[in-house]
Parts: C-alpha cells; sequence; structure tokens
C-alpha cells in the first residue's frame, strides 16, 4: 500500500513538515524526532521506533488474530498507516489485545500508546479518554439465524434473549432503549456465537461492519436482520489531556482521506465484504 503523507504536526511555535512514505509492506520510513515538537508523544515514539497499539483479535475485517499470531483487517492497517507517519516499520509495533471493556483502562494505564479496536467515540467514553477522528462511521444492528423471519426490528428484541459485550456501546444502548429485551453478556462478541447457533440466545447486536464479517465466515447459518438503528462513529483512542497527539493523529487521517492510502486499507480488508464508505470528517474537539 502507497503511504505517502504529508502531514503538518500542530505545535505551539511552528509548523513541521515532514513526509512519510513507504512502498513497501512492512511501513514507515526514517523519521527524525526532533521533527516533531520537544517532549510530544510522536516525539518520543520516534525516537524509540516502536509503538504498543491496542486491538481487536476477534473481529472479522477490522482486527482479527491470523495463523501468523498478528492480528489483520481494518483497523490493523488505520494504525499502521499512523505508525509509519512515526517511521515506525510493521515489525516494531506490539499488538495488544483490547476487548471493549479494558481499552479505557488501557489507555490510561499505559499498557498501550493508542487504540484503534472498532472503538466508538461517545461523551462518557471522553470524560477518560481522548479521540481522535473518526475514521470510519458504523451503525448498530443485530444477527440472527438465517431462517429467522421474526426479528427485523431492534423493537423485535423485546421479550429475547439478545447477546452483546460487557462494556460496548450497543450493550448499553440495549439496556437504556431496549429494557424489555434480555440482555446476556460476554466478554468478546466470539463468546456469542455459539449460543445463537445452539438456541440459547436469540439474537447477537453490535455494529453492522462487525456481525457482517461474523456472517461471512458463518457458512449461511447466520444473517443481519434489518437496517442500523444508531449512528457509531469509530476513533482513535489516546490519552485524555494528549491533545497535541490526537491532533497530529487527525492530520494523519485527513491526509490518508485525501492520497488514497484509507480507501485502499479498507479495500484490501473489509471492502472484500462491505461496500465502499463514505469518507468521514474527523471532529477536531478539545477537552477544555
Amino acid at each position: 500500500m502507497n503511504t505517502k503523507i504529508k502531514v503538518v504536526a500542530l505545535a505551539a511555535t511552528a509548523a513541521i513538515a515532514l513526509s512519510a512514505c513507504s512502498s513497501d509492506s512492512d511501513g514507515g520510513d526514517d523519521v527524525d524526532a526532533s521533527s516533531f515538537p520537544a517532549g510530544s508523544t510522536m516525539a518520543t515514539l520516534a525516537d524509540a521506533g516502536a509503538i504498543t497499539i491496542g486491538t481487536k483479535f476477534d473481529q472479522p475485517l477490522f482486527g482479527l488474530k491470523a495463523p501468523s499470531g498478528e492480528p489483520e483487517g481494518f483497523d490493523v492497517e488505520v494504525a499502521k498507516i499512523i505508525a509509519g507517519e512515526l517511521g515506525i516499520s510493521d515489525d516494531n509495533i506490539t499488538w495488544t489485545e483490547t476487548v471493549s471493556a479494558n481499552r479505557e483502562p488501557f489507555i490510561e494505564g499505559g499498557q498501550v500508546d493508542m487504540v484503534v479496536a472498532t472503538y466508538t467515540i461517545n461523551d462518557d467514553r471522553k470524560e477518560i479518554v481522548s479521540f481522535a477522528g473518526p475514521y470510519y462511521n458504523a451503525g448498530q444492528a443485530m444477527m440472527v439465524l438465517s431462517d429467522n423471519e421474526d426479528i427485523v426490528g431492534p423493537e423485535d428484541m423485546a421479550g429475547k434473549v439478545v447477546c452483546s459485550v460487557e462494556g460496548s456501546t450497543p450493550a448499553q444502548n440495549v439496556m437504556d432503549n431496549y429494557p424489555d429485551a434480555e440482555l446476556k453478556l460476554f466478554g468478546a462478541y466470539t463468546d456469542c456465537l455459539q449460543p445463537l447457533r445452539d438456541g440459547t440466545v436469540d439474537v447477537v447486536t453490535t455494529d453492522n461492519v462487525i456481525l457482517a464479517g461474523y456472517v461471512s465466515e458463518s457458512d449461511g447459518d447466520f444473517k443481519v436482520a434489518g437496517d442500523p438503528f444508531t449512528e457509531e462513529p469509530y476513533g482513535i483512542g489516546v490519552g485524555h489531556d494528549d491533545d497535541e497527539f490526537r491532533s497530529w493523529i487527525n492530520d494523519v487521517l485527513e491526509a490518508s482521506f485525501e492520497d488514497g492510502s484509507w480507501i485502499d486499507a479498507w479495500n484490501e480488508t473489509a471492502g472484500t465484504v462491505l461496500p465502499e464508505p463514505v469518507t468521514p470528517t474527523v471532529d477536531r474537539y478539545t477537552n477544555s
């Protein structure tokens, strides 16, 4: 993938142009750490030549652990674009599994430098971490057995056993807006698949793109029921007060939209199953 990007790093005293391009699959060119503001997260990571990134390991198309032991998917490729702009090659990325419930704790505790993991931006999470992006807009949907004709909209979850994941936005939405559903929570969405097959649960609910991945690998057992019924903007989680890092990532994302590396990443991963997405608009909010 060609990841040539020209990025203007936001700094209080200077605008710093950096050009990071990679024509090979390993990503990452030589980047001088001094080209970033002194003491910034970008300078620290570029100087180290390594980064730890949290992502999902159980979500086809976005973040799925491959037989090689490395994750693959759209989230992974977006993360590689960002790492490449820091001069960090793919083999100097440490991938850490982040499930829905541990993403904020891992960012707060420093176990990861950033999280790219189908991570919906919302106001509650903004109290704990900061988000660059969005880099993709998804929507909550439902997955059922392929012969189920009774569930076509979210109101049909009433009286049904609904499976989702602890700490997820879809689970909270069910609790808040569909209280007649019997919600069953697990640590990972893959934990919902066998219960759906054997009838222990009636519905699995999460974002439409995640469900599409499971449907594509189900040999016809599952289908997505109805249309998405929420908006789920995916962001990149960083430290709550790290406005400088967040703003720089937003610059990288916007450049990737313009130079084609973002859509290349999509077409090589989620785009093998899903239609081409509308290019999102990053949200340059501040915590002040």
